[in-house]
């Protein structure tokens, strides 16, 4: 009996997904400090011979522009293979959605490496992120974790399993962040800057693809649905936390109602989808900008304070984690969202007038409840789909987060290029009046 146990609970770890959210999530944090100082420290040699006031805002705009460019080859690509791969993730293995976008975090990581090695123009680094898209890339990457992660857990729980799975994420990004910096200034002196923190990119992304292939096993659909209740009490302590026009709708759909049994749903998604449209905007814009904004007076922080930066935006992660397993408890979904939702417009409020240090950090402090808004709305999503559609429900979420994110980049940089001398502060103003405006489809 006790080996039949071992072996059903080394099983039941085996379909944990954690270590490749994590193992991805701390490449993708050496991966992002490497990028944005190596773009910077490129366009620094390119601008060397203008004065120093000159040079600062030149290679502003420089690192601006390279980013819109990335941005949409990013956000772009994926749009031709994610629901395809998504699709082939329902229908045949849940493992595609996987592997594939794991396959092309390699192969951009490594051509990134090479570019540090043997001096490729910046330029490369557009082909990079089109490989990566055209694999999957993030966006089917997270569908297929958040599909995975709900097949795994009961209605009940869902909402509380999902961040779990944020905050495996966030505590990745945190260790990473924090490591990032002195990883790319601490082996300057013998190997070309980047090259040690690209390397440790490329052995995490390693070893997530070669535990998706060998380790990791799917749980059986089954596990996405609560167990049989024995009694009318356990039965109504499972009900799924939806609104009461949720439940309504699913009411008089069992009984056969005259009126369209699926509208209350469909108008659910519906509002759903836009309130996650909307938030994500503002959460994407205003992070887009950030790292310029950290590059310029009055902060012009270093590759040790960026790395410190980011990791204080991943301790988010930790206390999203901390408001859902309470919140959860004495609160509705919908209402756990509207308390990120105003913990972020607030933050995002006062980052607007950061001059020191000190007020970023109690910026980020005031974000604590941030992360709770998305992963709660698809808590609410795979409630309204079958487990079999959960792939396809999520990916169609992330596409259209990561097309609004496209457009939101590129405006959002624009605007960052045209306020920089009047008033760098002005795109968190203005990601607060916009998360403000998902208020009301919720």
């Amino acid at each position: 009996e006790a080996v039949a146990g071992s072996m059903v609970g080394v099983m039941a770890m085996r379909t944990w997904i954690e270590p490749v959210v994590a193992g991805s999530q701390v490449a993708s944090t050496f991966y992002d400090t490497a990028l944005l100082l190596v773009v910077k420290n490129y366009y620094n040699q390119t601008n060397a011979s203008s004065s120093s006031h000159v040079l600062e805002d030149a290679q502003q705009k420089a690192v601006s522009n390279f980013y819109i460019i990335y941005n949409l080859v990013s956000g772009l690509s994926p749009l031709a293979s994610a629901y395809v791969l998504s699709m082939l993730g329902d229908r045949m293995h849940r493992k595609i959605p996987i592997c594939f976008p794991l396959v092309g975090y390699l192969g951009s990581k490594t051509l990134l490496l090479l570019l540090i090695l043997l001096g490729w123009p910046i330029e490369v680094m557009y082909g990079a992120a089109a490989f990566n898209g055209l694999m999957g890339g993030f966006t089917t990457l997270w569908a297929a974790v958040m599909a995975l992660g709900s097949l795994r857990s009961s209605e009940s729980r869902r909402s509380l399993r999902l961040i779990i799975i944020e905050l495996v994420y966030g505590l990745s990004g945190f260790l990473g962040s924090m490591a990032s910096g002195y990883l790319f200034v601490g082996f300057s002196d013998h190997y070309r800057e980047g090259t040690v923190l690209v390397s440790c990119s490329i052995a995490c992304y390693a070893f997530c693809l070669l535990y998706s292939i060998f380790v990791l096993t799917v749980p059986k659909p089954a596990a996405s649905y609560p167990a049989k209740p024995e009694s009318g009490k356990e039965a109504a302590s499972q009900l799924p936390t939806h609104t009461g026009e949720a439940a309504t709708g699913s009411y008089l759909a069992s009984k056969g109602s005259s009126s369209s049994p699926v509208l209350p749903s469909k108008l659910i998604i519906i509002m759903l989808f836009l309130s996650a449209i909307l938030y994500d905007l503002a959460v994407v814009g205003a992070m887009n900008v950030l790292p310029l904004f950290l590059l310029r007076e009055p902060l012009s922080w270093n590759a040790v304070e960026i790395g410190h930066g980011n990791a204080a935006g991943y301790v988010i992660f930790i206390t999203s984690f901390l408001g859902v397993f309470v919140f959860s408890k004495c609160m509705k979904d919908i209402t756990m969202i509207m308390i990120g939702v105003a913990s972020f417009s607030t933050g995002i409020l006062i980052m607007a007038f950061v001059q020191w240090t000190y007020l970023f950090y109690i910026a980020r402090a005031v974000m604590l409840f941030a992360l709770i808004p998305l992963p709660t709305i698809r808590s609410m999503l795979s409630k309204h789909v079958e487990g079999s559609s959960y792939g396809k429900a999520f990916v169609l979420l992330q596409l259209s987060l990561v097309t609004t994110g496209i457009v939101t980049s590129t405006v959002y940089n624009k605007i960052y290029q045209n306020t920089l001398n009047w008033y760098s502060g002005f795109c968190f103003i203005l990601s607060f009046l916009v998360s403000c405006l998902c208020l009301f489809p919720l």
